[in-house]
């Protein structure tokens, strides 16, 4: 198997030099925290407060000396233990992205306000889907009222996927919901800190700001044995430098900022260094999370977790395409091969994205699996052995021979190759007789065959749905 990486944008100077000039950013100019209650503790762990200014700085020692508690490793568990992902073991996982607000209806081609129901179909279409690893909450619904919808989004994804769940949490209340729900699922507290079936995401503000919901929130999952990822997101010319070595400057002191504070609040939490750094078309100022250079940065920033040795949750595989196209097809590739060359643990916003991640698709979902499945065949590499070089079965066909029908050649035929399942294979003949298919007609053929199937109903247990809607009379129907 091929060794990772592949795929280096940086050199070993720049990497360091970008490195000190994140940490140089945390010294001298510091993060902002609004919350006095935040305050005292960064201070009372050592961190430098300017209370004026609700300014926090940390020296390199203090820095040091929390990241160094942070695992090397996280686990995120599946349900029936299938699908449980080890990240940071040197093995490349794709999955979705979320909390969109438009969904794209693959029949009519029109946009719609995104619903409950469309968080239970992707999860149900990312449970079949062999290349996603993991499912992260897609959408978030219009219907339902916030003092409820992470009650109801977790909910419904636990119902439509036995593969572990990840979702944002926007303050206190929301990941309180999802952790009383999970230890239900889970069969308790203890069991669920045993094995987290579920995750969280939270967001610093670029640039360099911390609000109290995304503190509490992390706190929160610090303590409970919820693993987290914190995912900066400055935007190269408007909430960051436009240069690109800038930019990675703020993520990376926002990130190490991140993990920094979780191992503050709780030493050896499971913590993600994230990294989600983006573009902005400054003729237009339009973001760009399509663009060639979020894919460098984000190759880049897959360097700069590794001189920590965190695990890295990475970005990839997003389009400013407004439909399942040419456009998305190419910068969707383009950008999930090149940070999964670059080594990334996982790499999120991969699948199901349209309109630089504002809407989901369906159909996109089923084709960009089949582009992670070209992918990892890539990543897989050339093996070469005794075998494989084959030097035997060219001795005995011989020159002018055939290989079709020896045993070597079916021996091989399934391992050697991928095998798309959306791709035109075949003959023009062929092609105008089956009706002249493509991969957008066949992936819809394979949404309609997932959403049939999720009909006959969810995948949690009658009587523990029942028992969960008594506990939690907010769970609503996903209509």
């Amino acid at each position: 198997m091929t060794s990772l990486p592949l795929y280096r944008p940086l050199t070993d100077h720049e990497v360091r030099y970008i490195d000190r000039t994140g940490r140089r950013i945390l010294d001298r100019v510091g993060i902002q925290v609004s919350d006095v209650a935040f305050l005292d503790k960064l201070q009372a762990a050592g961190a430098r407060v300017d209370r004026k200014k609700h300014r926090v700085r940390f020296t390199g020692d203090w820095l040091d000396e929390r990241l160094k508690h942070s695992p090397s490793q996280v686990s995120l568990y599946s349900r029936d233990g299938r699908n449980d992902v080890h990240l940071g073991t040197g093995k490349v996982h794709f999955t979705n992205g979320g909390r969109v607000f438009r969904f794209r209806d693959g029949r009519t081609g029109h946009y719609r306000y995104s619903m409950l129901r469309h968080v239970a179909h992707t999860a149900a279409l990312v449970d079949k889907l062999d290349n996603i690893s993991f499912y992260v909450i897609a959408a978030q619904a219009h219907t339902v009222s916030p003092e409820v919808y992470h009650l109801n989004e977790f909910f419904h994804s636990m119902d439509n996927t036995t593969k572990h769940v990840m979702g944002g949490c926007d303050n206190l209340d929301g990941v309180t919901q999802m952790w009383d729900l999970a230890c239900y699922i889970a069969g308790g507290e203890a069991q669920l800190r045993e094995r987290p079936i579920v995750s969280v995401i939270v967001n610093p503000i670029s640039p360099l700001t911390m609000d109290s919901n995304m503190l509490s929130v992390l706190e929160f999952c610090c303590t409970h044995g919820i693993p987290v990822t914190s995912d900066p997101a400055p935007i190269a010319g408007a909430t960051a430098p436009a240069t690109l070595a800038g930019t990675l400057a703020v993520m990376h002191a926002e990130a190490l900022a991140s993990v920094a504070i979780a191992q503050m609040f709780c030493p050896g939490a499971e913590v993600l260094y994230g990294a989600v750094p983006t573009t902005m078309d400054l003729r237009r100022m339009d973001i760009t999370m399509g663009s060639v250079e979020m894919a460098m940065m984000g190759s880049a920033a897959v360097q700069l977790a590794r001189l920590y040795d965190l695990p890295i949750y990475a970005s990839a595989g997003v389009s400013e395409a407004k439909k399942p196209d040419i456009q998305a097809g190419t910068e969707k590739a383009m950008s999930t091969l090149m940070i999964a060359m670059a080594g990334a643990d996982c790499i999120h916003l991969a699948a199901g994205m349209l309109d630089s991640a504002n809407v989901v698709s369906y159909a996109q979902y089923v084709i960009d699996n089949e582009i992670l499945g070209m992918v990892f065949r890539v990543l897989s590499g050339i093996r070469v052995d005794s075998d494989t070089a084959a030097f035997d079965v060219i001795r005995k066909v011989g020159p002018g021979g055939n290989f079709v029908m020896e045993d070597h050649t079916i021996e091989h035929m399934m391992d050697e190759f991928f095998y798309p399942s959306l791709s035109v294979r075949c003959s023009f003949d062929t092609w105008v007789e089956k009706g002249r298919p493509d991969m957008l007609t066949r992936a819809r053929e394979v949404v309609q065959s997932i959403l049939e199937g999720k009909r006959r109903g969810g995948l949690l247990e009658p009587d523990l749905v029942s028992r969960l809607r008594k506990a939690f009379p907010g769970i609503q129907n996903a209509h």
